[in-house]
């Protein structure tokens, strides 16, 4: 019960509810309990001969008891069922917004899948612990304090005899309970890795097929599919002992009490009256007592649903906003970007070395600096340290002279204009893709035509307004980058950050790009990432990083002079363009 500790103030957000609701179902339990005592009345009624006109008023009482309760319960169940929904909501809500602001490391380590899962499989087994479950542990314990009594009064030996069997009922669901909860745990854990692999297929389905691994694929979530049954099928076994338990014990406590009630009977000792209204009561009881158990049930999934929510949100982002915060100057234009011996290592890869060694050097506002090297040498993480995707581990990264950890992360964030290597679209329209809450006054035309976007309108059905696929699957990976290119300028930032943005896109319409891009940086401060040297050589200064170090820094013309690393990187590049020019010149001819 631990983990459902944490729903408590969502609970009390929504307390007018429950406790309305809770008290109706008081009210209601204390009215339809009435109901056997009249049925008694009007029995014994019978048995004395009396005048039909109680047996009259017996089954008037009775009418409007069961009219009563029936409205109370009805109250009960909107209210308590409503409150469960809108703790579902806010529970969703406060998820996805820590899912928000949780940092990259987090997710690198994360499945999409499992988080789809908790989001929603899970989301709803709690639901059902903060409506129904609560809503019938109650019904059942106050109806058992009123009925009780109630039964008592008819026979004291006869309640003794006929509860007994119901005392085993406490053991059923905690030996149960638990077995019940392990085996929901096993399956919303792998429902996660079931949703997970659907997401990674469905999103990488082009590759399956260009592959022909659409068999193998299917046979493996055959696998996963059968274990999922596997464990659903266990979890059934155990409920389907749980039912039918307390259903026996409820069955012999009316053997009971038809042996032992009517020998009373019998006896004289208890009219017939008192016997159908005992009988009554019980059979009231016991179904609560059944329906307990199907609470129970519900307790134990939904804790251990809480409990997969919780691990989510004790997970802390490592990227937070400072204790301190400090503003950045008053923006007069471009700002100045500075590295103060940077070094960074990944916290998964922490001892096996630094990623970043000692990196330093200043962009004056309004400059340009382009970062070249091969694969791996660190030239996406020195950028996205910039925007705090992560933190240096030692050193440190300024923006006209402050600290960006003491800079808060929406104002950090709000002078950049960020392409990173990955492009990402979002399934809206293109309109909305580019703009992304800046104002739409006439900059998406500008930011379009400078990103050379305005060659692909044409192909699109409804220009701007296209509504994009899955992350724009009904763009080509040159278009994407390109849309990706105009989001960041329509922000209107002072710094511009490119990271590999002409990767996907040929070297005219490359060419076209940089040369729209001239204008479009002019007085903001930027920073091109590339593996291509045509890309980076119109910039105020170049820096060649190699192994996580800066190897070579200057100016185009200075580094082909030095005959160093990036002389070798541009050599081997004209290599690879002769190379494609000849077989294109093989295959057209």
């Amino acid at each position: 019960m631990k983990e459902l500790l944490t729903l408590r103030p969502h609970l009390r957000r929504y307390r007018a509810h429950y406790g309305t609701g809770l008290l109706l179902v008081i009210c209601s339990n204390a009215f339809n309990t009435l109901g056997p005592r009249f049925l008694q009345q009007g029995i014994d009624a019978l048995d004395r001969h009396a005048a039909f006109t109680e047996v009259r008023r017996a089954a008037l009482l009775m009418f409007g008891v069961a009219l009563v309760g029936g409205g109370l319960r009805y109250g009960m169940r909107q209210l308590l069922n409503s409150a469960s929904r809108w703790v579902e909501y806010d529970l969703r809500n406060q998820l996805f917004s820590h899912l928000m602001r949780l940092s990259a490391a987090f997710y690198q380590r994360t499945p999409t899948g499992d988080l789809m899962a908790r989001s929603t499989n899970d989301l709803l087994a709690v639901r059902m612990v903060a409506g129904p479950a609560i809503m019938y542990i109650v019904d059942t314990t106050t109806r058992a304090l009123i009925i009780v009594p109630a039964m008592l009064h008819i026979s004291m030996k006869l309640t003794g005899l006929a509860l007994l069997p119901l005392l085993g009922l406490p053991v059923v669901m905690v030996v149960l309970g638990r077995v019940i909860h392990d085996r929901a745990t096993a399956i919303q854990a792998q429902f996660s890795t079931l949703t997970n692999h659907v997401h990674e297929n469905v999103s990488g389905v082009r590759i399956v097929r260009a592959y022909r691994q659409e068999r193998a694929e299917t046979d493996h979530f055959a696998g996963l599919n059968q274990d999922y049954l596997r464990r659903n099928i266990a979890l059934a076994r155990a409920q389907g002992i749980f039912n039918p338990l307390l259903t026996f014990l409820g069955g012999l406590s009316a053997v009971i009490v038809l042996v032992i009630g009517g020998h009373l009977v019998i006896s004289g000792l208890v009219s017939r009256g008192a016997f159908v209204a005992f009988g009554v009561y019980l059979a009231m009881l016991v179904w609560p007592m059944i329906a307990l158990g199907w609470a129970v049930n519900l307790v134990q999934r939904g804790e251990a649903s809480m409990g997969r929510i919780n691990s989510l949100l004790r997970d802390a982002p490592e990227i937070t906003d400072p204790a301190a915060p400090q503003s950045l100057p008053p923006r007069r234009g471009a700002r100045a970007i500075a590295f103060e011996g940077v070094a960074f290592t990944y916290p998964e890869r922490e001892g096996r070395g630094e990623i970043l060694h000692d990196i330093s050097f200043r962009v004056a506002p309004g400059r340009s600096l382009a970062i070249i090297g091969a694969t791996g040498s660190g030239k996406s993480t020195l950028v996205e340290m910039i925007v705090r995707v992560y933190d240096p581990s030692a050193g440190r990264i300024l923006i006209d002279g402050v600290d960006t950890r003491s800079v808060p992360l929406a104002d950090l964030r709000r002078e950049i204009g960020f392409v990173p290597q990955e492009t990402f679209l979002f399934s809206e329209t293109l309109r909305a893709n580019i703009l992304l809450g800046a104002p739409d006054d006439g900059r998406l035309g500008r930011v379009a035509e400078v990103a050379q976007l305005t060659a692909a309108l044409p192909d699109l059905p409804n220009g701007y307004d296209t509504l994009l696929g899955e992350r724009g699957i009904n763009l080509s990976g040159g278009q994407k980058q390109r849309a990706a290119i105009a989001r960041a300028l329509a922000q209107d930032p002072p710094i511009v950050i490119l990271d590999d943005a002409l990767s996907a896109v040929d070297a005219d319409t490359e060419a076209r790009i940089i040369g729209g891009l001239r204008d479009a940086l002019a007085g903001r401060t930027s920073i091109i990432v590339s593996h291509r040297a045509s890309a980076v050589r119109d910039a105020d200064e170049i820096l060649v990083l190699d192994g996580g170090r800066i190897v070579e820094r200057g100016t185009h013309p200075e580094l082909l002079a030095r005959n160093g690393r990036y002389r070798e990187l541009v050599r081997r590049q004209q290599l690879e363009e002769e190379l494609e020019g000849v077989r294109s010149a093989e295959y057209q001819g």
